[in-house]
């Protein structure tokens, strides 16, 4: 079994000010050829904004954007004519294809924003720009999966333009799940948002990383409450159009 583990001690780290950033995989002027992504999982950044901050329009093209609020609220506006406010429990996906410029801002004046931003590298290139979000409700991924993101929104999960399967579960204290792959040649990418878990007898902690490619079947056990958003992605790049 081949398998990647990334603690949060490791990852890459920029300090703005405004902003404090954690680079799970090379991004912006952090570099490490060995962090490069796993499969088509390009960018997860763990980013905290302060209030009423943010990242000036700047723009996108041929890259899924998916970006998850973990604490505060986010404001989005891009040139598709999206203006909306996302916050914790709610998801949004953008496929930038042909391109797109977009801001995000801290919507308070009051706390901080942590939210992770995770690209994923398209299917299809050169896809007209899509904008969508969506609210997922806690109590629906309490010791079970809850789907998010598919390729083809099924369950009401989100859809990308990849054959990418993002979830996130909610484990009580010494529970345990079983993880299986909706498609075999798939890698799956295991990201702790809190809690302390143990992964095919990996432990894990906060903000830790474990990439597994070539096994259809990943036990999940909590020694603590804790929450993890597992993200499934091709292992090779194969763009159509």
């Amino acid at each position: 079994m081949h398998m990647i583990l990334h603690k949060a001690s490791s990852r890459g780290v920029a300090e703005h000010g405004w902003l404090l950033s954690h680079h799970t995989f090379s991004f912006a002027n952090y570099f490490n050829p060995e962090r490069m992504g796993f499969g088509v999982l390009r960018v997860i950044n763990d980013d905290v904004v302060t209030p009423s901050m943010g990242f000036d329009t700047h723009a996108h093209q041929n890259m899924e954007i998916i970006s998850i609020p973990l604490k505060g609220s986010l404001k989005h506006s891009d040139t598709m004519g999206n203006d909306f406010v996302i916050k914790k429990n709610e998801i949004q996906v953008m496929s930038a294809g042909i391109g797109v410029s977009h801001s995000e801002y801290n919507n308070s004046a009051e706390e901080d924003v942590n939210f992770l931003q995770i690209w994923v590298l398209p299917k299809k290139k050169d896809v007209y720009p899509n904008y969508s979000q969506k609210e997922f409700f806690e109590d629906d991924r309490l010791d079970k999966f809850q789907l998010i993101v598919s390729p083809d929104g099924r369950g009401d999960s989100l859809q990308i333009n990849q054959d990418a399967y993002f979830s996130l579960i909610k484990l009580s204290k010494d529970k345990s799940a079983i993880y299986s792959k909706y498609k075999k040649d798939n890698g799956v990418y295991f990201f702790v948002i809190e809690g302390n878990i143990s992964i095919n007898e990996n432990d894990l902690e906060n903000r830790d990383g474990l990439g597994v490619e070539d096994k259809d079947d990943l036990k999940i056990i909590s020694s603590s409450e804790g929450e993890i958003l597992i993200i499934e992605v091709p292992m090779l790049e194969r763009l159509e159009g």
